[in-house]
């Protein structure tokens, strides 16, 4: 059955659905020695397909795994200044990965990792609503009505933000831990909320997505989602 050659190439575990389309557009892949310049193209799967003049790697069964992130480490597989990555220092051992969704310089904690680019696809999709809670130390003065405010969903320089619950976990002077639940995870939108409010954030841990938590698990540590548990999880929703 035809696919799109994004698909083909996220399910190869290469890279993810946006990224392909990119890479192809760049005239980056060929299929059977021709450059193929559009992402609205099909294949069967016999096709010889070359990526950077590479065979896209033999797929393998869709895996998943916990990984907690440290602060300092960019979200990517190569940085423009040089900062490290979080690839450069994951655990040897692992198969190529990539992330599901992002995790910014300074921020911690949980960090899903797959081989399967569709699936990082659907565990980011906003349909899906996947929640995300973080745990969030803030300097100033918490006004409570405010934090109430961004469960209604606010606008901030012309972006929306969609609803986020707020509340507070322990104060102490002027320091204060919140627990933040969020679905839509827009780039760095728990900081741009806590500064539209008047606090600053210190701190910002991830501590769970969707149903996976980060637990016990210890900075810079992987640990792999059993298959049962991941179809448990993942349902109807995707095919592994």
């Amino acid at each position: 059955m035809a696919e799109r050659l994004a698909k083909f190439m996220a399910r190869s575990g290469v890279c993810s659905r946006r990224d392909a389309e990119e890479y192809i557009r760049q005239g980056r892949v060929t299929i059977n020695g021709e450059i193929v310049s559009t992402p609205a193209f099909n294949i069967q799967g016999d096709e010889k397909v070359l990526f950077d003049g590479e065979k896209l790697p033999q797929k393998d069964r869709t895996r998943l795994w916990l990984y907690h992130k440290p602060a300092g480490l960019v979200t990517t597989h190569k940085d423009n200044e040089g900062r490290p990555t979080v690839f450069d220092n994951l655990p040897i051992g692992l198969p190529r990965v990539i992330s599901v969704g992002r995790l910014d310089l300074n921020s911690e904690g949980l960090l899903l990792l797959t081989n399967n680019g569709e699936l990082s696809r659907e565990l980011e999709l906003p349909k899906n609503a996947w929640s995300r809670r973080y745990r969030v130390r803030v300097h100033g003065r918490v006004d409570l009505k405010k934090l109430e405010e961004l469960q209604q969903g606010v606008t901030i320089d012309g972006v929306i933000y969609g609803r986020v619950v707020a509340t507070i976990d322990s104060q102490n002077g002027s320091n204060t831990w919140l627990s933040v639940t969020l679905n839509e995870g827009k780039n760095r939108e728990i900081r741009k909320l806590m500064k539209f409010i008047g606090l600053e954030v210190a701190r910002l841990i991830r501590v769970s997505y969707g149903p996976f938590q980060l637990g016990s698990l210890k900075k810079g540590e992987v640990r792999e989602v059993p298959q049962k548990v991941l179809k448990e999880q993942m349902g109807s929703r995707f095919e592994l």
